[in-house]
């Protein structure tokens, strides 16, 4: 059952405590209270102010566990916030570890200032949880993905058109590394786990993923440039720092390019033509 008085309190609380520069915003001159105001948290959760300030006054419908999922990750709240935030609003939380979906605080406030840097949050399958609008620029919109698809490994081996962005020279090692981190994963999560019925799927799917997931590699890491063909600005160069978070294994994706380099001028460029961004 909700409990509407304590999930408006712990809601309003949060949100106070919430600051601006912690997502990413300006402070602005005109600024007279701390925290955030309703209409920015409702435009985080893709939700109306309206519908956030009823909650907040303790009215409205009871929410869904999507809308308390979106509201926990809009503001940052730890996984005992997340888990007491479900709880108030009468849902059991959501399940922790390799298969939860809620980013981190200190990976989510690392993630919002990166504005002007191609940069994503994967999970340890390669399901892409957040992605910067530069990010999206550069690799396509990942949130149209749904089920296994939404795995960059598994797309690449059932679906070859999602190749066409990654160099050709790199696409044999891709596919080991792929089945690599994958064998990985399995063994790391048992045989019952997401990562299991993903390698079941490819294994009746493709014969390419046989060949490389019989070979039993592990251990292989993307090298320290990742190189892409882009469709709008061409060949691209790019480095890419990994920082993880070991509790909810998600991995933040960083890509940047050697400054006074062609692929340095072409990502400046990919941040104006942003829009144009490729589908595979």
């Amino acid at each position: 059952m909700i409990d509407r008085p304590g999930l408006a309190a712990f809601l309003r609380s949060r949100r106070e405590a919430l600051q601006p520069e912690d997502i990413g915003l300006p402070r602005g001159a005109r600024r007279r209270t701390s925290g955030l105001r309703r209409e920015e948290v409702a435009a985080r959760c893709n939700m109306s102010t309206d519908y956030y300030a009823r909650l907040e006054q303790e009215r409205g419908t009871h929410p869904s566990a999507q809308m308390i999922a979106a509201i926990a990750q809009g503001l940052h709240l730890s996984l005992d916030e997340r888990d007491h935030l479900f709880r108030l609003a009468g849902h059991p939380p959501p399940a922790r570890g390799s298969v939860s979906e809620h980013v981190s605080p200190g990976l989510a406030r690392i993630f919002d200032r990166l504005h002007d840097t191609p940069a994503e949050i994967v999970t340890e399958l390669g399901e892409t949880l957040r992605q910067t609008a530069l990010g999206i620029a550069l690799t396509g919109d990942a949130s149209r993905y749904t089920g296994p698809a939404r795995s960059l490994g598994f797309r690449w081996f059932s679906e070859p058109e999602s190749r066409a962005l990654y160099h050709p020279d790199d696409h044999e090692f891709l596919s080991r590394m792929f089945a690599s981190g994958l064998r990985e994963a399995v063994t790391r999560r048992g045989p019952r786990s997401r990562a299991a019925h993903y390698a079941d799927l490819l294994l009746a799917r493709s014969e390419e993923f046989r060949t490389v997931w019989d070979a039993q590699e592990i251990g292989l890491r993307p090298k320290e440039f990742k190189r892409y063909v882009h469709p709008s600005v061409g060949a691209l160069e790019l480095q890419c720092q990994t920082l993880l978070d070991p509790d909810q294994h998600h991995f933040l994706l960083v890509y940047t390019a050697t400054p006074g380099t062609e692929s340095y001028e072409k990502l400046q460029l990919l941040s104006v033509i942003g829009s144009a961004a490729p589908t595979g």
